[in-house]
């Protein structure tokens, strides 16, 4: 049998790591890919149910900025994420 010999452009040398960083790229966006989640808007009630307390202190954490509200028509609301993220650890 005889050997064939075939020479391919430099470019194509460097073909197997621009694959392999490629798909380390794409399987660096998948992992920090994260779907978009709708938001979810509650009532005044709905937010004084949820933490437990009474709506005069979600109008208060209101007024201080501690939560942000929004509103629609004569209608207030809040984004359940704020909520969530208005809530801090304590740390010891």
């Amino acid at each position: 049998m005889s050997k064939i010999e075939i020479s391919l452009p430099d470019y194509f040398n460097s073909l197997p790591e621009d694959i392999r960083s490629l798909k380390e790229k794409i399987q660096n966006i998948e992992k920090n890919l994260q779907p978009k989640e709708p938001s979810v808007y509650l009532s005044r009630n709905e937010v004084a149910e949820m933490l437990s307390v009474d709506l005069s202190t979600i109008h208060n954490w209101t007024k201080k900025g501690i939560l942000t509200a929004f509103q629609i028509g004569g209608r207030i609301f809040y984004k359940r994420s704020n909520i969530e993220a208005a809530i801090q650890k304590l740390e010891k």
